[in-house]
């Protein structure tokens, strides 16, 4: 049997241990997407806002676009389209880059593919894409998580090799639910406490317990880095390393958000099997069959 450096949800019990992985793969593509001191801001945080990356041309075609997703009814039937707990709101959609042409196009979009690129160090593939919704009024929160430590146990992705970003389409704000995030928790790997029910997904996408960080850890991540809430304008970019810590607060303001979210993988961090003889994922929650390496492409809005 492999070891596993990254063990959570064992018999174990919770844990903290250091991360084993780059965070900036520097001796791969140097896309110059970023600056040298952005990519230390990224190192050192484990996350990076752009403020004005998209017009306010393109934030309202792509805010279209997302509308027809979560009202279209055929797309609301599919599994790939999760709603809020006691309620047929639509918190998120998934595999947006492939039902959707301008999604598609998003993801190739330079702004946002040679970040991606020039971070981890290689081609990129999409791991996973979403629209993230927070109805006002009734948007529900999205509690404490490191991504990777789903992914790694859920899925199988090997290395902690792959960063989200978060395309604001609507003002992230303190009053409608932004991101939050605890700088400098991507440098951890906390092992989670709890065995993974089969088809877990099916409520952790809704509302997650298992895989989330016990209190105790959470206090000391945030004791020593804070919390900083990922605020911006429409057309804001949020990249956020896959390890880093973050969640968000339930939307009870008047104000919806929207956000397109994408996850890219490196081409050389592809999925293995899931952890603990764990069934895989669907194809929409974690790409495996038809990876493709993404070619930069301009964004074009009509």
């Amino acid at each position: 049997m492999t070891y596993d450096i990254y063990p959570s949800r064992t018999d174990r019990g919770a844990g903290i241990m250091a991360r084993q992985d780059p965070v900036v793969y520097e001796n791969g593509l140097d896309t110059e997407a970023l600056t040298p001191q952005q990519v230390e801001r990224y190192k050192e945080d484990g996350f990076l806002v752009l403020e004005n990356v998209f017009s306010p041309t393109e934030v309202a075609a792509l805010m279209q676009e997302v509308d027809r997703l979560t009202t279209d009814e055929g797309i609301r039937q599919m599994d790939e389209a999760i709603t809020e707990p006691g309620s047929d709101a639509v918190r998120s959609v998934f595999r947006v880059h492939q039902l959707s042409d301008r999604i598609a196009t998003l993801a190739r979009d330079p702004r946002l593919l040679n970040v991606a690129r020039q971070v981890l160090g290689s081609e990129v593939y999409i791991h996973q894409s979403r629209a993230n919704l927070k109805p006002g009024f009734k948007g529900k929160e999205f509690y404490w998580h490191s991504d990777f430590e789903t992914w790694h146990v859920e899925d199988g992705m090997p290395a902690m090799r792959a960063l989200s970003c978060s395309v604001l389409l609507t003002d992230n704000n303190e009053c409608n639910g932004a991101l939050m995030l605890v700088p400098g928790s991507h440098t951890r790997f906390v092992s989670c406490e709890g065995e993974t029910p089969d088809d877990h997904y099916k409520t952790s996408l809704k509302q997650q317990d298992i895989g989330v960080p016990d209190p105790l850890t959470l206090k000391l991540l945030v004791d020593e880095g804070g919390i900083q809430m990922a605020k911006g304008k429409a057309g804001s970019v949020v990249f956020f390393d896959c390890n880093t810590m973050h969640g968000s607060a339930a939307n009870i303001s008047p104000w919806p958000r929207a956000n397109v979210f994408m996850v890219y993988n490196s081409i050389e961090n592809t999925l293995d099997k899931p952890k603990y003889g764990l069934r895989m994922r669907p194809e929409h929650i974690a790409a495996r069959s038809g990876i493709k390496t993404l070619e930069p492409l301009a964004l074009e809005v009509e």
